[in-house]
C-alpha cells in the first residue's frame, strides 16, 4: 500500500505539471494560428521532442519491449523501419513543408495546404482530407484512452472506467485551453521523461544482473536465437515491417509539427535532435527486454503479461517513488499521442470543415471557440467509443497508420516535390490509396501476407501521378509559389 501511495504521488504530480503547462500556453493563445500551429514559433528541440513523443505512444514503453521479450531483435525490423522513415522525413518534408506552407496563403492545416497549393475553388479536396481527418483519429484518440483506463486498472487496481476518465478529463483540459502549444509543450516534457526512463530501467538493470558478459549469458541460457535478427521472420515479414516507414509522410499530428517551428534553418537542428532522441530511446527500449530476459531467468520466475516488462522492472529497481515515474513515462506516451491527435482533429473539423462548408467569417477568438468546443466533441465521442473497453479499438492504430500514411503520403510527397500535381490526381489518389488500405486491411489473407500501408501508398502514388499528366494545365500562380518556395528554401541556405 505504501508503494502504491509514492507511486500515486509522482503520477499526481506529473498531472498537476501537465495541467500547468496548459494553463501557461493558454496564456499564450490569442489567435487561431496560436491555437492550432502555435504562431510558428516553436524551437527545435520542442518540434522535435513533441513530434516524437506523439509519434510513439505506448508501443515505445510496453509493445516494443514486449515484442522483443518475447521473439528476439526479429521484431526489431519495424524500430529500423521507423526510424529510417522519420530520419527521410525530416530530411525532405520538414523544410519544405514549413516554407510551402507559408508561402502558399500560410496554411496551418494539411487539407488547408493541399487546396491552397492546387488552387482548388471547388473545396473537395479540403472536405474530403479533413473528413478523413475526423474519421481515423476519432478513433485513434479512442484507442489511446482505452490505452489510458487499462493503464490505471493494471498499476494502481482502479476501475477501468475511472482509469479512462482521469486520463481523458486531464488530456481534455491541456488540450481544451492550450491548443497547439500546450500540446506541444507537454510533448516535450512528456519525451524527456520517456528518454529518461528508457536509459535509467536498462542501464541500472544492467547492473543487478551482473553486468553486460553476465546479462548477455543468461539472456542466450533463456533462448539463445533472440539475438537473431532474421529467427521465424520471412522476407514479406520483414518488407511489412520496414513499410511502417511510409507512414511518417501522411501523419497529419506529426507533419504538422514541421508548420509549426519558427524557421527553416531550425529543421536542421530538429532533426539531429529528434532522431538522437529516437535512437537513443528505441535502443532502451530493446535493452530494457533483454535485461528484463536476463532478470527472470536469473530469478527462475515468469513474466506474466510481457508488455509489462518495462513497469515491473522499473518497480523491482528503484524506490516506489522513482518507480512512479517510470509509470508516468508510460502514462506521457499515451497522453502526448492523445493530445496530438486531438487538436489536429479539431483543426480539421474547424478550419478544413466548418469553414470550407459554411464559408462563414467570424472573429479570431469565435474561431478558437469553436477550436475548443471540436476538441470536447471529438474527445466525448472517442470517449463513447472507448467505454466498452473493446480490444477491436486498439486493432485500428495499425490500420489507422497504414490509412494515412497510404492516403496522404504520396501527395505531401509530390505536392513538395512536383509542381504538376493536380486537384484530380491528388483527389483521386487519395480515396484510392485509402481504399486499398481499406479493402486489404479488412481482408485476413491479404492484410497477414503484407501491410497494407504497401499497397496503398504505391496505388496512390501511381494514380496521383498519371491523373495529374492528364489533367495538368499551366497555372502561373502554382508555379510562382512553387519557385518562390526553392528561392526561400535557397535563400535560408538550409
Amino acid at each position: 500500500m505504501a508503494e502504491q501511495m509514492y507511486q500515486l504521488i509522482s503520477i499526481i504530480l506529473y498531472m498537476a505539471a501537465m495541467l500547468f503547462i496548459g494553463w501557461y500556453a493558454f496564456r499564450r493563445t490569442s489567435n487561431l494560428t496560436d491555437y492550432m500551429l502555435g504562431g510558428r514559433s516553436l524551437g527545435p528541440a520542442v518540434t522535435a521532442l513533441s513530434a516524437g513523443a506523439s509519434d510513439m505512444s505506448g508501443w515505445l514503453l510496453m509493445g516494443l519491449p514486449g515484442a522483443i521479450y518475447l521473439s528476439g531483435l526479429g521484431e526489431a525490423w519495424i524500430a529500423i523501419g521507423l526510424t529510417i522513415g522519420a530520419y527521410l522525413n525530416w530530411l525532405f518534408v520538414a523544410p519544405r513543408l514549413r516554407v510551402y506552407t507559408q508561402v502558399s496563403n500560410n496554411s496551418i492545416t494539411i487539407p488547408s495546404f493541399l487546396e491552397n497549393r492546387l488552387k482548388d475553388t471547388s473545396h473537395l479536396l479540403r472536405v474530403a482530407s479533413g473528413i478523413i481527418i475526423l474519421v481515423f483519429f476519432t478513433f485513434y484518440v479512442s484507442s489511446g484512452m482505452v490505452a489510458g483506463g487499462k493503464f490505471f486498472q493494471s498499476s494502481f487496481g482502479l476501475e477501468y472506467h475511472t482509469g479512462l476518465l482521469i486520463v481523458s478529463a486531464v488530456v481534455i483540459a491541456y488540450t481544451l485551453f492550450g491548443g497547439f502549444l500546450a500540446v506541444s509543450y507537454t510533448d516535450f516534457v512528456q519525451g524527456l521523461i520517456m528518454f529518461l526512463a528508457l536509459i535509467l530501467v536498462p542501464s541500472v538493470g544492467i547492473f543487478i544482473t551482473g553486468g553486460f558478459s553476465e546479462t548477455v549469458a543468461s539472456i542466450r541460457l533463456a533462448d539463445p536465437t533472440l539475438f537473431n535478427f532474421v529467427s521465424g521472420v520471412s522476407v514479406v515479414g520483414i518488407i511489412s515491417s520496414l513499410a511502417w516507414g511510409l507512414g511518417y509522410f501522411g501523419q497529419p499530428h506529426i507533419i504538422v509539427r514541421f508548420m509549426a517551428i519558427s524557421s527553416v534553418k531550425e529543421t536542421k537542428s530538429a532533426r539531429r535532435i529528434g532522431i538522437g532522441w529516437m535512437l537513443l530511446s528505441l535502443l532502451g527500449a530493446i535493452a530494457t527486454a533483454f535485461v528484463g530476459v536476463a532478470y527472470f531467468q536469473q530469478n527462475a520466475t515468469e513474466l506474466a503479461d510481457a508488455e509489462t516488462v518495462f513497469i515491473v522492472l522499473g518497480q523491482i529497481i528503484f524506490h516506489p517513488l522513482i518507480a512512479g515515474i517510470m509509470l508516468a513515462a508510460v502514462l506521457a506516451a499515451i497522453m502526448s499521442t492523445i493530445s496530438s491527435q486531438l487538436i489536429v482533429t479539431s483543426s480539421a473539423l474547424v478550419e478544413d470543415l466548418y469553414k470550407a462548408v459554411f464559408k462563414t467569417t467570424a472573429t479570431d477568438r469565435q474561431y478558437v471557440f469553436l477550436g475548443r468546443v471540436a476538441v470536447l466533441v471529438v474527445a466525448i465521442v472517442a470517449m463513447i467509443l472507448a467505454w466498452p473497453n473493446k480490444e477491436s479499438i486498439l486493432k485500428l492504430v495499425s490500420f489507422a497508420w497504414a490509412g494515412f500514411g497510404g492516403a496522404f503520403g504520396p501527395i505531401i510527397l509530390l505536392t513538395l516535390y512536383w509542381k504538376k500535381v493536380t486537384v484530380k490526381g491528388a483527389l483521386f489518389g487519395m480515396i484510392a490509396g485509402a481504399i486499398t488500405v481499406g479493402i486489404w486491411g479488412s481482408v485476413k489473407v491479404l492484410s497477414s501476407s503484407l501491410y497494407e500501408i504497401v499497397p496503398g501508398f504505391i496505388i496512390c502514388l501511381v494514380v496521383t501521378y498519371v491523373v495529374s499528366l492528364i489533367t495538368y494545365k499551366e497555372n502561373p500562380e502554382i508555379t510562382r509559389e512553387y519557385y518562390e518556395t526553392l528561392e526561400m528554401l535557397e535563400r535560408e541556405k538550409y
